[in-house]
């Protein structure tokens, strides 16, 4: 044990998923969600409830999108995760019952790994009565973890085209935050850490785009206004220099991206990231605290080239056998599927103590180059949730292995919020645009595979608001539940998830659908609107079409009344 104390770490998870109950199931659709579920959230929460009953020092700050907390909370995904956990213990015994006859005996002791790994899954559902969200709300209420929000349906927030769209993003995020876990969030995850400042800004693309110029808020103010006293950034808006990008790794179609635009950014090496700063835009009206992503830790945990999830032990992501999709093989050799080698989880769980070891070494010493300072230091460790277990299956037996050794070191984890009650009051900066995303900009969000679907969400921006301020006061029950309807669809097709898609060639095709698919109910609605308003009332076929909206996109009950009130 370290006699004394080098510094902090706010370990930062942020859960997230697309809106996809009722839209599809495999291979793109709620089995996504499953998955996120039974490999990352729930042996998470596992880690965490027995990291508190054995009294470990493991304190993180956690984000849940409002997209999925609405979707963890549905009846449907009930339904949706007994079928998928289901299909997958079939999948193990039908696997099983082939390398017995087979005589593959090596393949037996994986498969039965993998029934072991769902059926503890599955009791474990059945111990949190199947309320994954309430599961972390308890943990919350005893001080273990720290639960903050997002964008409401995850908006990549620096290119919506209204104030009004942003507004409405944040205010969404605190009423479904309140809703699932009891309490005001205290801060926020913006979407992709995607960040800008006061300035005259005009579309990025569109026709009309000439006509629409106008001055925008810095997002330091809208979470002023809403409450909301911290977020997080990527270092590089700070130190400039190179972004770290995290997704490369995993998506290697984001490389053709890398010659586009500038890929260095204006250095400023008087800044450090080790520290929260409070962000001011000129002329602004309200400021936050920002938590920099600190990089050499970020590469660890993110990097297959570089980092833990590239070991040869653990478990390959990639290469699954078929039928049934289970994965029986190890990283092995990187750049062959047929050269892999077969899984020893055993042998993984011994190198998941070893890195855990090694990152908090690396914390320790970042902490102590803070020299005099190194008290308040802080290192900040942000990472996608369905990171530790989805893309790397041994990420939370690394988080569990943790505690122990910062202590060692002498690193003590702090949530956010804590952070900030025993700090000084922070240094004032002006931070410029960008995300966290590959460039450091807006590139893999906005570029010319994905130009077409901004356009069209441009023009439904400025359409459905400037409709809305000229009947919103008047309006009858039937015209607000069909402009409540049309605002959800407008919602979803702000969703940062499916331009990331197209660009990633993750699941183009899926993606592309989705947006043209709400694009197509948002304009269908909103003609039903103004049918309404002149004559005061809607055909059955209309009633029909509302209805069947609402039962399937079902997102924020209290939209409506957020609106209108």
């Amino acid at each position: 044990m370290a006699s004394s104390s080098v510094g902090s770490l706010a370990l930062v998870l942020h859960a997230h998923q697309p809106f996809v109950l009722g839209h599809g199931r495999w291979p793109h659709g709620s089995d996504w969600l499953c998955e996120a579920v039974v490999e990352s959230y729930l042996p998470l929460l596992r880690v965490l409830r027995t990291s508190a009953a054995s009294g470990d020092e493991l304190r993180l700050t956690m984000s849940f999108s409002p997209v999925l907390c609405e979707q963890l909370a549905s009846p449907l995904f009930q339904s949706e995760l007994h079928t998928y956990l289901g299909y997958r213990l079939r999948a193990c015994a039908e696997a099983g019952e082939h390398f017995r006859h087979s005589g593959q005996e090596e393949f037996v002791a994986l498969t039965e790994y993998w029934a072991r790994f769902y059926r503890e899954v599955m009791q474990y559902l059945q111990e949190v009565d199947g309320d994954v969200l309430g599961a972390f709300r308890r943990l919350a209420d005893e001080d273990r973890i720290h639960l903050i929000t997002s964008a409401a349906t995850h908006a990549y927030l620096p290119l919506l085209g209204k104030e009004e769209s942003v507004a409405l993003q944040f205010r969404l995020a605190v009423l479904s935050h309140e809703r699932h876990f009891g309490r005001h969030p205290r801060g926020v995850w913006l979407p992709e850490c995607g960040y800008r400042p006061r300035y005259y800004w005009l579309p990025p693309v569109g026709p009309n785009r000439q006509n629409r110029r106008a001055l925008r808020r810095g997002l330091e103010e809208y979470l002023a206004d809403y409450g909301l006293e911290f977020f997080f950034v990527d270092s590089h808006l700070i130190l400039g220099g190179r972004p770290l990008p995290p997704y490369t790794d995993y998506f290697p179609q984001l490389d053709r991206l890398r010659e586009v635009g500038r890929n260095e950014w204006p250095r400023r090496p008087e800044a450090s990231p080790y520290s929260v700063r409070r962000v001011v835009s000129p002329g602004g009206t309200g400021s936050a605290c920002v938590f920099f992503r600190e990089l050499e830790t970020a590469w660890q945990v993110w990097s297959r080239e570089r980092g833990y999830p590239g070991d040869p032990w653990y478990l390959d992501f990639y290469k699954k056998h078929e039928p049934g999709g289970l994965r029986f093989w190890r990283v092995s050799d990187k750049g062959e599927l047929a050269a892999k080698f077969l899984y020893v989880p055993e042998q993984a769980a011994s190198r998941a103590r070893e890195h855990a070891r090694h990152f908090a070494g690396l914390v320790a010493e970042l902490l102590r180059r803070q020299g005099s300072q190194r008290e308040q230091a802080l290192v900040c460790a942000l990472y996608d949730a369905e990171l530790l277990g989805h893309w790397w299956h041994e990420g939370p037996q690394w988080l569990r292995a943790l505690p122990a050794e910062l202590a060692r070191c002498g690193v003590r984890p702090t949530m956010c919020d804590v952070y900030l009650e025993q700090q000084p009051q922070p240094a004032t900066l002006t931070l410029p645009e960008g995300s966290w995303g590959e460039g450091g900009d807006h590139r893999t969000w906005l570029n010319n595979e994905t130009g077409w679907a901004w356009e069209r969400l441009y023009d439904s921006e400025f359409e459905f608001w400037e409709f809305f301020q000229h009947c919103a006061a008047e309006a009858p029950e039937s015209l607000r539940r069909v402009l409540t309807q049309a605002c959800r669809e407008l919602l979803l097709m702000q969703a940062s998830d499916w331009p990331f898609l197209v660009t990633t060639g993750t699941a183009r095709d899926y993606a592309d659908q989705r947006f043209s698919a709400h694009f197509a109910d948002f304009k269908r609605l909103l003609q039903i609107a103004k049918y309404v308003r002149g004559r005061g009332q809607l055909e059955q076929d209309e009633w029909m079409f509302l209805a069947g909206k609402e039962q399937q996109d079902f997102l924020f009950p209290a939209l409506e009344q957020v609106l209108f009130t």
